[in-house]
């Protein structure tokens, strides 16, 4: 019982998109309507809202990982298989909402949270950190959408080769299929655009 508690709650935490609530509460911007790709992100929060509340976002969204990953290591431990669930459950609760169809975000810092969360099993947060930064600094990939496909593809391929631990890999698996899924959804989305607005011309 308590796994499945934790379970849902790490999947409702998730559900909340402070990138989406915020701004419309405090600066009534819907993020999902001015952004190009609609999507109820921290990126968006902090192009639309500003820095300020764009800050506020990535806290609040790094936080609602955090949290349940806590709370699920002191109820059900790393050693319970079903804690691979959990570690997934805030990050498809993002990409996944149910209170909005189904449409979330792309629960990029979502993921680190769930990774701090994990601790005092740091190596994947310092893998796709690393990933990120290699791809942003050293190895630049403009594109925001690509950029997190090949990090969560290295994160993911990295993770099978190093966490040793089977139930922290099996988390790392699923967070990084869903991130991968939700961003690769995106640029589907946007080719989409593109082609009805050259049909259009």
């Amino acid at each position: 019982m308590k796994t499945a508690i934790c379970i849902l709650i790490g999947y409702l935490s998730g559900s909340v998109l402070n990138a989406y609530i915020l701004p419309k509460c405090l600066c009534r911007i819907d993020v999902t309507e001015k952004s190009e790709d609609g999507n109820p992100g921290a990126a968006n929060a902090f192009l639309q809202a500003g820095i300020p509340v764009g800050i506020l976002v990535i806290i609040l969204e790094i936080m609602k990982g955090y949290w349940p990953l806590r709370l699920g290591v002191r109820w059900i431990g790393f050693e319970n298989m079903w804690f691979v669930l959990l570690m997934a459950a805030p990050v498809l609760g993002h990409a996944y909402p149910f209170w909005r169809r189904w449409k979330g975000g792309k629960a990029i810092a979502v993921s680190f949270g769930v990774l701090l969360g994990i601790w005092p099993h740091y190596q994947p947060l310092l893998l796709l950190a690393s990933f990120y930064l290699i791809f942003s600094l050293i190895l630049r990939i403009p594109s925001q959408a690509d950029r997190s496909i090949a990090t969560y593809a290295c994160f993911l391929l990295s993770c099978l080769g190093m966490v040793k631990e089977p139930v922290i890999c099996g988390g790392c698996i699923l967070i990084a299929a869903i991130v991968m899924e939700r961003h690769i959804k995106s640029l589907q989305a946007l080719k989409y655009v593109e082609k009805e607005e050259q049909r259009n011309l």
